[in-house]
């Protein structure tokens, strides 16, 4: 029997999250089993002995994958087998990724693959919230290089309260929402969503996950100790040249700062200019020594330019574009671009661009979530593109990759809760980038902000969302904090923050850290700086579009939503749904139900009016309550011969008796003008207390001929079921049979 060796961390509000080691996965180099009541991930993680020669970066790989048989379920699809990995699923991966990526020595090199899976779920706790942990916690059991351990945890506001790790069940009713990565020292990564939140309750909520996750981090460093793997291989993935480095330095140093100084705001002729100086370098070499030599001089030059370029901002103010830390690019935007669209609007700032449209839909447009642990249905879906000729390269467009389905993410989180409550559409947003040059999401969101109000979507808010950097000295000492970062500055800076919201508050975040020693001071620093940036490009939105749309345009669908009684679902829907059916194919509309907690919720859709009306006619006839004394047109479904069977609502029949007819006397029904399929005005004068039969009339809705009139005409009252029992005019009517007799 094996006997694993066991951390256990105690939660706040009482529950337990145990890490167990040296049972399972033994032959790879580190794997735990991470639990948190039925919950389990089982974490592995293996790097390459050595690198792949001329590698000059971090080859991590990290996979998350939620079996279905966790939580009991068989797979969707034919092959009833786990497939490719759902967009949860890579959204937690690139979590995880991004808060162990930088801890990874900058000169270690090889392969390392980090895999997660859920084993068991009782679908009540969130597992990605553990994902984090559990890959931390295989590599700190593991003898590969690593300055971690980190954590990560799910901070939630609910009620007021902050609670980390929620369930799924707190998480709906949370107003902040993220997830938090970090070392015992430092915040690594950020990403959520909040209700219009203040720059201090978000820090506020920084705070109170970071101290849940020291404690994480602490059980690591015990358990790493008892395992006995506080000691790393050794490695040596980069083979270095000193003079080379030192002569690089001092030969093209001062020509990448001039070129860093110089404030060109064109993105392509930097380029060229910085590319210029490493292709001097090289000509000026032997060429046998620089074929050699060229990939020691492209790592160490690219050092020289990254240090131009910070040196430029710390010392002098000056960004590569010339612009000051505070200063945004310069804004055009325009809407109603595109007339196929819905919606549309291209937005512009500086050398990123985003045409986005908006098409609304129906139920029957709603995306199918079918994962492990969420099934469901999406009503707002929101795509960004990323072709690469938005930056001007050469090579064909492949499928989405996880970085858009991640910006695209934010995008949606930092809209979806600006959406109207009563919002009777599915709505697509696709926001393609045809220009890049930093922050790509932030400009969707914007461009995603002018398409729903071009569309005359009645968002409660506009958004808008601001791309913040930092560079930083040795020690934190000296920083500047730069609002709207260029790709550049994201590359060879030392965070990337990006915040979006209203003008009362935030609504997304995401960042992330390259720095250790990362203060609340600076991250306070740049909050305040992010709002105010990105009130001044919420402002320039609002220069274009002030509001949304009154009207939706021309060929947009139309919907209408009428709440039913739930016992009425049946009678709309039918036998086989040969109801619905029928009312789409007389309407023209799409009609779709869902039930809901307080009834059934029937959405009507046509692109006019006329088909709509239709349609609502149809439906309310049906949820109609038949009433004495209203009056309803119906279509004879039966003749008789007392009278004939009137269909006066759907589904509902009542008897217009040969009596009830006309004033005049009807000796048959074949001379009473009546025949099967006519429509037919008629008055409900009486609904069967003990049967419920209903009893129509036609005559009650004309006046009553005079006496003499009558008896002119041969006319008699017959009443058979003698709703009328005046003695007097029966000995009338008698007498006057017997006359014409």
């Amino acid at each position: 029997m094996i006997n694993p060796i066991v951390k256990t961390i105690e939660m706040a509000d009482g529950r337990t999250i145990t890490i167990e080691t040296g049972k399972l996965a033994k032959q790879a180099d580190g794997a735990v089993m991470v639990r948190m009541g039925d919950t389990m991930l089982l974490a592995t993680v293996v790097a390459a002995k050595d690198a792949v020669p001329g590698t000059d970066f971090m080859p991590l790989q990290v996979e998350y994958k939620e079996k279905f048989s966790a939580f009991g379920r068989f797979p969707g699809g034919f092959t009833r087998r786990e497939g490719r990995a759902s967009d949860s699923e890579i959204l937690t991966c690139r979590l995880v990724d991004r808060a162990l990526r930088p801890l990874f020595p900058d000169d270690f090199h090889a392969e390392v693959y980090v895999n997660i899976t859920l084993y068991s779920a009782d679908g009540k706790d969130m597992p990605d919230a553990l994902a984090g942990l559990a890959a931390s916690a295989a590599l700190a059991v593991s003898d590969i290089p690593f300055n971690g351990p980190i954590s990560e945890v799910r901070v939630a506001r609910i009620d007021g309260e902050f609670k980390i790790n929620p369930t799924f069940e707190e998480t709906e009713r949370a107003d902040i929402e993220l997830m938090v990565g970090a070392t015992i020292d430092n915040i690594m990564m950020v990403e959520g969503e909040m209700n219009e939140v203040s720059e201090a309750e978000l820090l506020e909520a920084l705070k109170f996950a970071h101290e849940a996750i020291k404690i994480q981090c602490q059980a690591q460093i015990e358990l790493a100790q008892e395992v006995g793997s506080t000691v790393k291989r050794t490695y040596c993935h980069e083979e270095n040249d000193e003079e080379l480095r030192k002569d690089i330095w001092e030969k093209c140093y001062d020509k990448a700062y001039a070129v860093a100084t110089s404030c060109n705001p064109n993105k392509h002729a930097r380029t060229e200019a910085f590319a210029a100086i490493e292709e001097e370098y090289l000509a000026a070499m032997d060429p046998e020594v620089a074929e050699e030599k060229k990939g020691l001089v492209s790592r160490y030059y690219h050092e020289v330019e990254k240090e131009a370029m910070r040196r430029s901002i710390l010392d002098e103010g000056k960004r590569l574009d010339g612009r000051t830390t505070t200063q945004i690019r310069p804004i055009w935007s325009e809407v109603g671009y595109l007339p196929g669209a819905h919606g549309s609007s291209i937005f512009t700032r500086g050398e990123t661009q985003s045409l986005s449209t908006v098409t609304l839909g129906t139920k029957l447009d709603e995306k199918i979530i079918d994962d492990a642990l969420n099934q469901g249905r999406e009503r707002f879906m929101l795509h960004y593109n990323f072709p690469p000729f938005s930056t001007g390269e050469a090579r064909p467009v492949r499928g989405v990759g996880r970085r858009e389905i991640g910006h695209g993410n934010l995008a949606h989180r930092a809209l979806k809760r600006m959406l109207p409550d009563d919002n009777p559409y599915v709505i697509r947003i696709v926001s393609d980038i045809l220009e890049s040059n930093g922050s790509s999401s932030m400009a969707t969101v914007c461009a995603g902000t002018l398409a729903l109000m071009d569309a005359g979507i009645q968002i409660k808010k506009p958004v808008s969302g601001i791309a913040m950097g930092l560079i930083t000295d040795k020690g934190n000492e000296k920083f500047a904090v730069l609002s709207d970062i260029l790709g550049d500055e994201d590359h060879l800076g030392d965070m990337d923050f990006k915040v979006t919201g209203t003008k009362d508050g935030i609504t997304a975040t995401q960042m992330d850290i390259k720095v250790d020693g990362l203060s609340y001071e600076i991250l306070e620093k740049a909050l305040a700086q992010a709002r105010e940036g990105r009130l001044h490009i919420l402002g320039k939105i609002l220069e274009t579009l002030p509001a949304p749309r009154p009207e939706l345009k021309p060929h947009a669908p139309r919907i209408e939503v009428i709440m039913v009684p739930k016992d009425m679902i049946g009678a709309i829907i039918g036998p086989g749904g040969k109801v619905i059916q029928g009312i789409q194919e007389e309407s023209g509309a799409i009609v779709t139900i869902d039930e809901v907690d307080n009834g059934g919720r029937v959405e009507v859709c046509a692109p006019g009016r006329d088909a709509i009306e239709c349609a609502m006619a149809k439906i309310k006839a049906i949820i109609a309550v038949p009433e004495e004394g209203e009056v309803y047109k119906g279509i004879v479904k039966n003749i008789m011969a007392f009278g004939a069977f009137v269909e006066f609502l759907p589904g509902k029949d009542g008897l217009l008796h040969i009596s009830e007819i006309s004033w005049d006397r009807i000796d048959n029904m074949e001379n009473s003008g009546i025949k099967e399929g006519d429509e037919v005005t008629v008055k409900l004068i009486e609904i069967d207390k003990k049967t419920g039969k209903f009893r129509l009339s036609m005559k009650a809705l004309t006046p009553r001929p005079p006496r003499a009139e009558r008896e002119n005409k041969g006319g008699e009252k017959h009443d058979r079921k003698g709703r009328r029992d005046n003695r007097k005019e029966n000995k009338e009517n008698k007498e006057s049979k017997e006359t014409e007799e």
